[in-house]
């Protein structure tokens, strides 16, 4: 069976790719390297570089006969998406949008969409479940909302999932990274590290192979039509993230706190139950393995 993982050369998507060959699947990958790296592309995927915004998708859908459609390219910055709604909106909803369309037409069987923990706005209860009302803080937010909304109007079969703040090799600290690269970076070239508040904070870290596990199980699935967060259920503070990272690094500094960033929630954490009750999925590798796995492959 084919799959196309849009965003395939990106920090997720390249492991995504990596697990669906090793598994035997054949493997299409559709990304602009606007973010995505070709050092991360799979030679063994085949490749278009391509806007996905451009009518020129339908061709990797003539081209090739798709079963599933794994869509993990997207503008990831909340701070992008303050400064240039129009750019967010473009490549959050009308690629989706796009996307959905040829997938309706070329009868793919399910449609998997990264969608992010942004969407629950600020916690009402914690751990948060799928069930917890959704609401943007964000032009990303909002985006990625709407994206959702789209998804399920379309008819076409679906799976949503709603990440935790994911973390692991491949991850650029100069991009639109996550605090664990952006503090690795800082560690490894001996820089000193802002935290943002009383670092208190706390964040549920989920590995990258654990969403690419998770992203093999829907598509051997029957499962659709459902919204799955991916995570961890547990949290760590920002203050123990960068404890443990320090170790591991042997780091020799202590963090400069800073003010708090405006819109930052204080707490996040997501319950995993669905994703272990319909799909049999958990996590494998627990924030200390995947900070050293992290770190390992920062070095090389």
């Amino acid at each position: 069976m084919a799959v196309l993982v849009t965003g395939g050369a990106g920090f997720i998507g390249s492991h995504i790719v990596d697990k669906l060959i090793k598994e035997g699947y054949e493997v299409i990958v559709a990304d602009n390297l606007s973010v995505g790296k070709d050092h991360n592309l799979n030679s063994k995927a085949k490749f278009y570089r391509i806007d996905l915004q451009s009518p020129e998708i339908e061709k990797i859908f003539a081209e090739n006969q798709i079963d599933y459609v794994s869509h993990h390219a997207a503008q990831a910055s909340v701070a992008v998406s303050m400064r240039d709604p129009i750019f967010d909106l473009q490549q959050n909803i009308l690629v989706s949008v796009n996307l959905l369309q040829n997938c309706k037409k070329y009868g793919v069987k399910k449609f998997i969409a990264a969608s992010t923990a942004a969407v629950y706005g600020i916690p009402e209860y914690l751990p948060v479940d799928e069930n917890h009302k959704i609401t943007a803080l964000s032009f990303y937010g909002l985006s990625k909302m709407t994206m959702e909304s789209y998804i399920k109007f379309f008819g076409v079969n679906y799976i949503i999932f709603r990440y935790a703040n994911v973390y692991g090799p491949r991850q650029d600290a100069n991009g639109e990274a996550g605090v664990v690269s952006i503090f690795i970076d800082k560690m490894l070239n001996n820089q000193s590290i802002e935290i943002h508040g009383d670092g208190e904070q706390t964040r549920d870290f989920v590995y990258v192979e654990d969403i690419a596990k998770a992203n093999l199980l829907v598509i051997e699935s029957d499962l659709s039509n459902e919204t799955i967060n991916i995570s961890t259920n547990y949290r760590i503070s920002i203050n123990n993230l960068f404890d443990v990272l320090k170790d591991i690094s042997c780091y020799k500094h202590e963090a400069v706190y800073t003010a708090s960033r405006e819109g930052d929630i204080k707490h996040s954490i997501l319950d995993n139950s669905k994703a272990k009750n319909m799909l049999n999925w958990n996590y494998e590798i627990n924030i200390e393995e995947g900070l050293k796995n992290t770190i390992k492959w920062k070095k090389c």
